[in-house]
């Protein structure tokens, strides 16, 4: 039985903690790819070691995993619009791009540069066997994601927090999916 600091040691995963510092050094898992089907549909909210944030595909079919809250006046993002290779916040306009950079600030007056000194969370994302991972540590620069030959899929379910999810489950032996049960 672990104690109540050992408890605490093993399951704090934000990232000021040791577990969420390990846990961001892994590709991990954030969504599957049915979510953000197409090019510019709707964002998602997506929860990943104690982070809120939102993954958009934007108009080029990148996709982008940005915080949730925007860095002007923390409206939630989750509410933009995807639109033109960027998601823009509905309260005063701000776009971001995939990268976290800020494309258009159109509150601001003419000729300010205040977009070019802010830069917003996010996150690089790949999309592999029909899931979508990121990778979340912002320190650790050797962020290449391993190949992955011989993934079989195959659809099953699982528990989630939200509730009973369609997911892909891959395994890479022996080129078979094995279901969770």
């Amino acid at each position: 039985m672990l104690s109540r600091e050992e408890n605490e040691l093993l399951t704090r995963v934000h990232a000021d903690r040791p577990m969420g510092r390990l846990f961001r050094r892994y590709w991990i898992p954030a969504l599957l790819s049915e979510e953000i089907p197409e090019p510019d549909c709707p964002p998602v909210r997506v929860r990943l070691l104690g982070e809120d944030l939102v993954a958009f595909r934007d108009s080029e079919g990148r996709i982008g995993l940005v915080g949730e809250h925007c860095a002007h006046r923390g409206t939630s993002l989750f509410y933009g619009r995807n639109e033109e290779c960027g998601l823009r916040c509905i309260y005063h306009g701000w776009k971001y791009d995939i990268e976290g950079n800020v494309l258009e600030t159109p509150a601001e007056p003419a000729g300010s540069q205040l977009k070019n000194k802010v830069r917003h969370t996010a996150y690089p994302c790949v999309e592999a066997g029909g899931m979508v991972f990121a990778y979340l540590d912002r320190e650790n620069k050797s962020r290449c994601f391993p190949p992955m030959p011989g993934w079989a899929c195959r659809r099953t379910r699982f528990i989630s927090p939200r509730a009973f999810w369609s997911a892909t489950i891959c395994r890479p032996w022996m080129g078979t999916a094995i279901p969770l049960t």
